[in-house]
């Protein structure tokens, strides 16, 4: 279903995505990190619609539609370093900023920091292009926020 999608994201130098496409591909790493302990947790769901809602003002339906359209990328999508390096390239970092915080905050939403969840934000945050230290303060940001 998301075949061009992921061809045109696993490109060697991908065009800067559109609206929609960056929407999908941050909201698929949103999924991966929360079923990266191998749960899904209700409480980490609730939060990636929250960051859907805020930061795409979208209403409960276009929420609904758009995680779920992410599920199914994120399950279709290939390895996390090639996915992830595609939105690196493909997204401002100042934006990738936000996608760390907002990462932070789907992995902290279960109120359990696993370390699988730790493992794989320290790479992926690596991979956008964001040092530990800025990852570091964007989770405190996300903790102060509670």
């Amino acid at each position: 279903m998301f075949a061009e999608f992921l061809k045109r994201l696993a490109q060697p130098a991908p065009a800067p995505m559109t609206g929609p496409d960056a929407r999908l591909a941050l909201t698929a790493l949103l999924v991966r990190v929360a079923r990266s302990d191998g749960r899904y947790d209700p409480d980490e769901i609730a939060r990636i619609d929250r960051i859907a809602a805020t930061r795409y003002g979208l209403d409960s339906a276009g929420v609904q539609d758009l995680r779920g359209r992410a599920e199914q990328l994120e399950a279709e999508a290939p390895d996390t370093v090639r996915f992830t390096r595609a939105i690196k390239d493909a997204v401002a970092y100042d934006d990738r900023i936000g996608v760390i915080e907002a990462l932070w905050s789907v992995v902290l939403a279960d109120g359990v920091r696993d370390q699988h969840e730790d493992a794989l934000l320290r790479m992926v945050s690596n991979l956008l292009g964001i040092n530990d230290r800025d990852s570091a303060l964007a989770r405190q940001r996300v903790e102060k926020a509670g």
